[in-house]
């Protein structure tokens, strides 16, 4: 591990969320998306101002990207939808391949085609029967992987050969190659595995120079791994629960990382009051693009 120092974290919107997660930053817009999924709804974070606009959603909504003709694709608990600028639901594009009552998708991003991937998780967690999936710009949806109880993690190395995905009961985070023609996955391996009960992987990012932060939901930081899959730092928050890192600004090096309150007692809360908020910290390496989806 470096002895680098982490960075300094600041929250930038005390947004109380109950479940914040799966933030996107515009290159754009130089905006910040990002969701609660309890809420539920879309958020449009503005770092000029301050202002953040919420957009409700009519189901638990559980990963968003932004679309190359405007406007997102997002996966809620009925299934994934194509929505405008102002988030308003345009059509469902996808039902759900799962029974909603105790199953919904969790974490998604785009590979550099075009194509949304979007895992699932099984609410309960009384077993292994979530899943992977990629939604392809003719919006035919394939399951990639299966064998899952909490879908997170998704993230691609810089040349998007390699696709990094984590079950977080599991503490793991596998590794695939990916076939950027086809959009399949193959060779999968363990990338890196914990066993602490503060090591629980959830939502992460992948910057220029290959590294994997992902954060440590109920471990109050996030993780910065080499390609290799070695520790290189940890990043210490003010909040037990972050829920995934994404790069932004106008440079890429700013990280802006959710969080979560759900759960979390008064104690807790009292210690940690910026819970659910957002923050952000300064790095030295930046992130790359968040790629589109085509359809």
């Amino acid at each position: 591990m470096t002895t680098a120092p982490a960075a300094t974290p600041t929250c930038v919107l005390d947004a109380k969320a109950s479940l914040g997660e799966c933030p996107v930053w515009s290159a754009a817009e130089q905006a910040l998306y990002w969701i609660d999924i309890n809420a539920p709804a879309l958020h449009r974070f503005d770092p000029s101002t301050g202002n953040d606009h919420a957009m409700p959603m009519p189901s638990s909504i559980g990963a968003v990207a932004l679309r190359a003709r405007g406007g997102f694709v997002l996966a809620l608990r009925d299934g994934i939808h194509v929505a405008d600028a102002d988030g308003r639901l345009e059509r469902k594009v996808a039902d759900a391949p799962y029974d909603p009552h105790h199953h919904r998708f969790n974490d998604g991003r785009c590979d550099r085609h075009g194509r949304f991937l979007v895992g699932t998780m099984n609410e309960a967690r009384d077993g292994a029967s979530a899943a992977l999936y990629r939604l392809d710009p003719d919006y035919s949806l394939t399951r990639l992987a299966d064998g899952i109880t909490i879908s997170n993690g998704l993230s691609f190395s810089p040349d998007g050969r390699t696709l990094y995905h984590a079950d977080t009961p599991a503490r793991t985070v596998r590794a695939y190659d990916y076939d950027g023609t086809t959009g399949n996955i193959s060779r999968a391996r363990v990338f890196a595995q914990w066993s602490g009960e503060d090591e629980r992987p959830d939502g992460a990012a992948v910057d220029s120079a290959g590294h994997y932060w992902v954060a440590f939901y109920r471990g109050g930081r996030i993780a910065q791994l080499s390609p290799a899959g070695d520790r290189v730092r940890m990043h210490p928050l003010p909040a037990l629960c972050p829920t995934m890192p994404a790069f932004g600004g106008p440079d890429l090096r700013t990280v802006y990382v959710t969080s979560a309150r759900q759960q979390r007692d008064a104690e807790e809360l009292a210690r940690l009051p910026l819970s659910g908020g957002i923050f952000t910290m300064r790095v030295d390496i930046p992130g790359l693009p968040e790629p589109l989806f085509e359809g």
